[in-house]
């Protein structure tokens, strides 16, 4: 049975600084999970713990139930993909051949073939292509698919760094502050993109989102996860995490009144 990406107990220290206290959560298949929490809480690292960039001292991760040590050149074969602060896109690149590059690993003919010209290669290439051109029309963008990245404003971007990550098929997506730089229309529309991602006719995917933008936040996410100063100090729905008196006082405050009226 398919339980999704699970966190148990997570320790990571940096010298005397406790990154992470005994941090646990999970991430079903069909659920939309934030995690948020003032700056210097953890998040990033518990980024970094799932990406495998950080090691936990103590703790351990599993994916549907089965032992997770990931490796960040391996991510993507384990069905976990990443968008990062800023867009990250290869300026030498167009938009199309940017979101192929997401699909990379599923090429199947290999670099012998290619490097060849094979026929096998071409195939690959037509494949990865048309993958590539599906995902970008259902996130609106298909139009700019030959433009290069630079050219284009940064909320669109942001959507090709969305649409490459998607490009590898992920089973888990890791979103970093996606709607930094992005004004109230881009967030409105990013929040409808985000919420359908888990439920998807074509790869569905669940999503792990760090986001500072509480409005964002409170449309999107089944469950939130509050960090502070690396302990997990409340888990719940939006309503609950709105209402918890520990997030208030520590991270939320005019935030959620914000949102609320």
């Amino acid at each position: 049975m398919e339980r999704g990406l699970e966190l148990h107990h997570i320790g990571v220290r940096f010298g005397g600084l406790t990154a992470l206290d005994d941090v646990s959560l999970r991430v079903a298949p069909n659920q939309v999970v934030g995690v948020i929490g003032p700056n210097g809480a953890g998040k990033t690292t518990l980024f970094n713990v799932i990406c495998g960039f950080v090691a936990p001292e103590t703790g351990s991760l599993t994916l549907d139930g089965r032992p997770l040590r990931p490796r960040p050149h391996r991510l993507t074969r384990l069905g976990i993909a990443r968008t990062l602060q800023g867009t990250g896109l290869f300026a030498g690149l167009t938009v199309l051949e940017n979101v192929m590059t997401g699909a990379s690993h599923t090429a199947r003919a290999g670099f012998v073939p290619a490097l060849l010209g094979l026929p096998s290669s071409d195939r690959d290439e037509r494949r990865l292509r048309q993958h590539a051109l599906d995902i970008l029309d259902g996130l609106g963008i298909a139009g700019h698919a030959d433009a290069a990245p630079n050219t284009l404003p940064f909320a669109v971007r942001q959507r090709v760094a969305l649409a490459r990550a998607l490009a590898a098929r992920p089973r888990l997506l890791l979103l970093d502050e996606p709607a930094g730089g992005l004004g109230a229309d881009d967030i409105t529309e990013l929040a409808e993109l985000v919420r359908q991602l888990p439920r998807r006719d074509a790869d569905p995917c669940a999503v792990l989102l760090v986001e500072h933008h509480m409005d964002l936040v409170m449309a999107v996410c089944d469950e939130i996860v509050v960090l502070d100063f690396g302990r997990v100090i409340a888990a719940g729905t939006p309503d609950e995490i709105r209402d918890d008196p520990a997030v208030t006082d520590a991270y939320l405050g005019a935030a959620v009144d914000e949102v609320t009226t």
